[in-house]
């Protein structure tokens, strides 16, 4: 015979009323009395009637992640800190906690808003929007409609990593990272080491994360006159004073964008790479042409993904707290955290100095 509350209730000793209040997470109990419920829960392997729940509550236990790619660690440890919180921050469902699930969208415009669907049909009582938009009108106007509709009927509505809305966007909270800022002042440091001719092998064209951290490299070099300053809007590949390559978030792309940087202008001393995994990238197609890090090319990163720290050469980066930032984004998705002011935070980025990056070589290559 299957558990039911009132069986979890007389084991406790409480009112089914305050076992529902525990496991729904969203009214204040006293500290003894929820551990007696929740331990009457574990001993009476009590599971609660999801479907049951979510159509008295109009909303479902569930609540969606949408993540580019869950097998880059950018995304991974986001996506692993979230998990957490949304179970409930020790990962025992019984605390209160909900269940995420991980929406692989493969960077696909057309996957997030199919997901977005499903979540909806679901009830989902919250959806976190991982890593950057795609910058396309057609595209931004759907997603606003779509997150917007959602957030009117109760579900809570996260983004991480990427900018806030155009125009209002009540029941939304963003939480955005300072790319921008982060960029310019890694450019900023190779500028004091004495770089003056700085490639950059910048991830896809339509995110809004490859746009910011371009502005900011620019940023850094508009500040020195080394190129102009460009304008909103302006094609930041077409710039004229340092050459641009764009390509994916990966080893690969790093890669190939290296050698064709080089075959742009040869007379680089330092490359800026879409984030960590690309610079790995850069790394090794520059050994393979028979040039040093950093001794004739000096390269830096983004990200602070694990392995930076571990590479050979450590590599020279921006730190995110990726982790910290989707522990604050599990928090706010529950509602277990107030909103920030205007419902917009930055999440500040770190100058992280190692070993992959050197005044430049002046002897001829």
């Amino acid at each position: 015979m299957a558990v039911t509350l009132a069986d979890v209730a007389a084991r406790a000793g409480v009112s089914s009323a305050t076992v529902s209040r525990v496991l729904n997470g969203n009214y204040p109990v006293a500290g003894s009395t929820r551990e007696r419920v929740q331990r009457a829960v574990a001993e009476l392997d009590y599971v609660v009637n999801g479907q049951a729940r979510a159509l008295a509550a109009a909303s479902s236990d569930l609540v969606g992640v949408l993540v580019n790619d869950v097998a880059d660690p950018f995304f991974g440890l986001i996506a692993s800190a979230l998990q957490r919180e949304i179970a409930g921050g020790s990962g025992n469902a019984n605390s209160g906690g909900k269940l995420a699930v991980v929406c692989n969208t493969g960077g696909s415009p057309e996957s997030e808003l199919t997901y977005l669907t499903l979540l909806e049909r679901q009830r989902a009582a919250g959806v976190v929007l991982t890593g950057g938009a795609v910058e396309d009108g057609p595209h931004t106007a759907t997603m606003s409609a779509r997150l917007t509709r959602l957030a009117s009927s109760g579900t809570r509505i996260v983004l991480c990593g990427r900018p806030p809305l155009p125009g209002p966007a009540p029941g939304i909270t963003t939480l955005t990272f300072d790319n921008h800022g982060g960029a310019r002042r890694l450019t900023e440091h190779l500028l004091s080491l004495g770089h003056r001719r700085i490639g950059c092998v910048a991830g896809p064209i339509e995110r809004s994360t490859t746009r910011h951290r371009l502005e900011g490299h620019f940023a850094a070099l508009a500040a020195r006159g080394l190129a102009p300053r460009p304008d909103d809007g302006a094609d930041l590949a077409d710039l004229p004073g340092q050459p641009v390559v764009h390509g994916g978030y990966d080893r690969a792309s790093g890669y190939d964008g290296a050698l064709e940087l080089l075959r742009k202008d040869p007379s680089v001393t330092a490359i800026v790479a879409a984030n960590d995994a690309a610079a790995l990238g850069v790394c090794a197609a520059l050994r393979d042409r028979g040039l040093s890090v950093p001794g004739d090319i000096s390269v830096a990163g983004f990200d602070d993904l694990p392995f930076s720290v571990d590479a050979s050469p450590a590599l020279t980066t921006v730190r995110i707290p990726l982790q910290e930032a989707g522990a604050r984004a599990g928090r706010l998705v529950l509602g277990r955290s107030a909103p920030p002011p205007g419902s917009v935070a930055t999440v500040t980025t770190e100058l992280m100095v190692r070993d992959s990056t050197a005044p430049p070589a002046h002897a001829a290559r």
